[in-house]
């Protein structure tokens, strides 16, 4: 199995080069050169295989140049009990909502109660068996932008792991109260924590930019150090997440809620398109998908692509209630535009040179139809949002947070535009005290000052538990308190390295 850029489909590598390397040299992003298929035969083999075990048969069509021993020990190391307090990390619940039945997957178990967990567990162990392969002995400095949840789970998955380092930039005020605390009390020491004075998207492009500039690379390379990424552009971020689509499947198999070959709706809320394309991977490699529904906040750059073929960054950014979707560019939808494009790479270089100069493009009329055919986008507002979260815990008792709240929104206005009632499984993204502001003020009247006491107070009201990892935030003090301009990356880089 190899790999090449979305921008140059001749050069081919191996998928350590690409998780090494985390983004093509050229800016562009790997992907793989052809699909694996998992076989009809395989999926109900998979049935009786714990989560561990699925996983390791799906990287194993991936990762062809890891042994199947080297496979086993990243996916233990990564899913264990300890870390995500069951065997299966990734459980669904079933309710209902306004008459549909939902099935959520909950992602958000893992030591930082948020989805990413699922690939920022496993990736440091992806990464350093991929220097080792390239035959490389540099320190590898992980460059990480988040609108939130990356960056504490990414600093999680690398704190203390020998030969990396580990720089996060987060936008000052485009996190919550909760993200920000998470990361600015990070513990261990190849860590380091950054704000931005912009938003996530700014941090995002000052990252690409870094790792296009030789003169920061030369820089690096002379103190024996080499940047890599931890963003869902690193091809390691992207297939862990593939798998646990084929196992919420199976799950729901499993609970007798659909029937093996049965196809079956993905929902997932978007910002930067790497969970969704890891549904559309799955759906590539034989998982049974009828339609996938993006659902965006009030940054609804994807739900007008999805519906007109125009992309658009040029317009007003929000700060909502889900600040992990506030996001302009979605980086991901870059592979996705590569794939149905039938990888022509010079296509995808001039759609992503009108980005970058004009901040829009336009897809053609073949390329719009194959996407509105696959696609449902619509969007959500921070009210709608609220709403959702209330009437979800009226309803049925479930309490969700803001961004599965969107994507339950959403779903209901695709069902209620198309009446199409094939089953469907909800991505749900973080635990609801992530963001307790917003889902108190949904399911209760009185706000209290604090996020902690917001945690306590909605603990109270609904009964359901406070994670652990957000609990033993109260008493944790700040360890990273720096703030620049945008740009003072390079250099902010170049010193923290």
């Amino acid at each position: 199995m190899l790999y090449n850029s979305t921008l140059n489909k001749e050069k081919k590598i191996t998928a350590a080069e690409a998780i090494a390397a985390g983004i093509a040299p050229d800016g562009g992003l790997f992907v793989p050169c052809k699909f694996p298929a998992v076989s009809e035969a395989e999926l109900k083999n998979m049935l009786s295989m714990k989560y561990t075990e699925r996983a390791e048969l799906i990287f194993s069509k991936y990762l062809t140049d890891f042994s199947a021993d080297e496979i086993t020990e990243c996916v233990e190391k990564a899913y264990t009990k300890e870390k995500f307090g069951a065997e299966n990390p990734t459980p669904i619940s079933c309710c209902a909502y306004n008459g549909n039945d939902l099935n959520i997957l909950e992602l958000w178990h893992g030591p930082t109660a948020a989805f990413k967990d699922m690939a920022l567990q496993i990736l440091p162990h992806f990464l350093t068996k991929s220097i080792k392969k390239t035959g490389l002995n540099n320190k590898v400095v992980i460059l990480v932008a988040t609108s939130g949840d990356t960056g504490k789970a990414a600093l999680e998955g690398f704190k203390n792991v020998d030969g990396t380092g580990i720089i996060v930039f987060y936008p000052e005020n485009g996190v919550s109260p909760m993200q920000k605390r998470q990361m600015c009390t990070q513990e261990g020491n190849n860590v380091c924590v950054c704000a931005i004075k912009g938003n996530f998207d700014d941090a995002q492009t000052g990252v690409k930019a870094i790792f296009t500039d030789e003169r920061i690379n030369n820089v690096l390379r002379a103190e024996n150090k080499q940047l890599s990424s931890a963003n869902s552009i690193n091809l390691g971020r992207l297939l862990p997440q593939v798998v646990y689509y084929f196992s919420a499947y199976l799950d729901l198999v499993n609970k007798d809620k659909i029937y093996m070959g049965e196809k079956v709706n993905i929902t997932v809320p978007t910002g930067n398109f790497g969970n969704i394309l890891a549904s559309y991977y799955a759906f590539r490699m034989g998982l049974p998908v009828n339609k996938f529904i993006c659902a965006s906040n009030s940054n609804d750059v994807l739900t007008e692509f999805i519906n007109t073929g125009v992309y658009n960054k040029n317009r007003t950014f929000y700060t909502t209630y889900s600040p992990s979707m506030d996001i302009l560019v979605s980086s991901n939808l870059e592979r996705l535009l590569y794939h149905i494009t039938n990888e022509n790479s010079e296509m995808i270089k001039e759609l992503m040179l009108k980005l970058k100069t004009c901040g829009k493009y336009e897809v053609d009329s073949d390329i719009k139809e194959k996407i509105s055919e696959m696609f449902y986008g619509a969007c959500c507002s921070d009210k709608e949002t609220q709403e959702t979260i209330g009437r979800l815990y009226s309803q049925s008792g479930y309490l969700c947070d803001t961004h599965t709240a969107v994507a339950i929104n959403v779903y209901d206005k695709y069902v209620n535009e198309t009446s199409d009632k094939t089953p469907c499984i909800i991505a749900s993204t973080a635990s609801p005290y992530k963001f307790c502001k917003a889902v108190l003020g949904a399911v209760g009247d009185n706000l209290p000052a604090n996020e902690f006491e917001m945690a306590d107070a909605l603990n109270r009201l609904t009964g359901v538990n406070i994670p652990k990892p957000i609990a033993e935030l109260k008493d944790k003090k700040a360890r990273f308190k720096d703030t620049i301009e945008i740009s003072g990356m390079p250099g902010y880089v170049t010193k923290n390295a």
